[in-house]
């Protein structure tokens, strides 16, 4: 095996038996450390945001709740990825590393799903802004979240429940030979089943994207009318432009984060290098390390929370965002 491909051998090839006495012996890489590192900081960035939305009685917006939503799925993911480090030093890795693809593939699917949320609730705050916020808009929002999590989970519990590409039967996480057709990019996922996710996150992107369109759409007509009503230009409105400009880069953002795994993950199998897979997987993380700079950091109540808990002043911030306005 090539040197670079030392670290990324949980992409290729599933462990070895679990009660074998004897296993070989994998030494850490500098990959590995990074991971690990990585992880540990998604867990505490995001961290920071459900604990800042869960301390304050004034975060329940439905807003607040998708935002923590998406933290709370983000810090699942930096859980696997420690999980992935734990398996490549622990005794039982084979356990940790079946749990820590269930973990981040159940994680990401609840990552993408809270993104798509809180999209869509960008949308109804404009588009329906009358009930918006009402006690019925809580309670769907409470309710897709429920559904939300219960599909991720499901997700990530499919390899738990045999579907996989061995060969032969999982009895107790025992281990056994995988066929490379059969197989997706990231062992032990079959490639129906990642082309499924993979499939559902274009749907995903594509309804997200015309979500903003309208969004951009109605923002610009309101400042039109705004400014018709003021007497100005409207193309001098630069706040409203700023903001049109911030959403469309957030969703460039995500969309370039995710298109290349998702590409890489339709087209390869379990024949294809790991490099390549991690190669697409980095950008994955990272999306899941600048969403709170995104969502949660940027919106002026959460700062408020964040400042006031730290003992610090809050007098400079003014309440010019709405909950819906991240």
């Amino acid at each position: 095996m090539d040197e670079n491909d030392t670290g990324l051998a949980w992409l290729q090839q599933y462990p070895p038996i679990l009660n074998s006495k004897t296993k070989a012996y994998t030494p850490v890489t500098l990959w590995d450390y990074a991971e690990c590192m990585s992880g540990i900081l998604i867990c505490c960035e995001n961290g920071i945001v459900v604990a800042a939305i869960l301390s304050s009685h004034l975060l329940r917006a439905p807003m607040f709740l998708l935002i923590g939503s998406l933290a709370w799925a983000d810090s699942l993911a930096g859980v696997g990825l420690v999980l992935r480090f734990l398996s490549r030093v622990s005794a039982h890795s084979e356990v940790l590393s079946m749990a820590s693809v269930c973990v981040c593939v159940g994680a990401l699917c609840a990552s993408v799903c809270s993104q798509l949320g809180i999209t869509l609730d960008r949308f109804l705050s404009l588009r329906c802004a009358l009930t918006y916020d009402s006690h019925r808009h809580r309670t769907h929002t409470r309710a897709a979240l429920a559904f939300a999590w219960l599909l991720a989970a499901l997700q990530g519990a499919l390899p738990l429940l045999g579907v996989t590409c061995a060969l032969d039967s999982l009895d107790s996480l025992s281990s056994a030979h995988f066929n490379p057709s059969a197989c997706s990019i990231v062992q032990p996922l079959t490639r129906i089943h990642l082309s499924v996710l993979c499939g559902g996150f274009l749907l995903i992107l594509a309804v997200m994207l015309q979500l903003n369109a309208h969004i951009c759409k109605v923002v610009r007509r309101h400042a039109r009318m705004i400014a018709l009503q003021r007497h100005t230009l409207p193309h001098a409105h630069t706040p409203t432009r700023c903001r049109t400009h911030t959403l469309a880069l957030s969703f460039a953002t995500f969309a370039s984060c995710w298109l290349p795994f998702t590409i890489y993950g339709l087209l390869g199998d379990g024949s294809a290098p790991g490099r390549y897979t991690y190669a697409t997987l980095v950008p994955v993380a990272t999306h899941s390390l600048i969403n709170p700079l995104i969502y949660a950091y940027r919106n002026t109540h959460i700062r408020k929370v964040l400042l006031k808990s730290f003992g610090c002043s809050h007098t400079h911030l003014q309440n010019t965002h709405t909950p819906s306005d991240v």
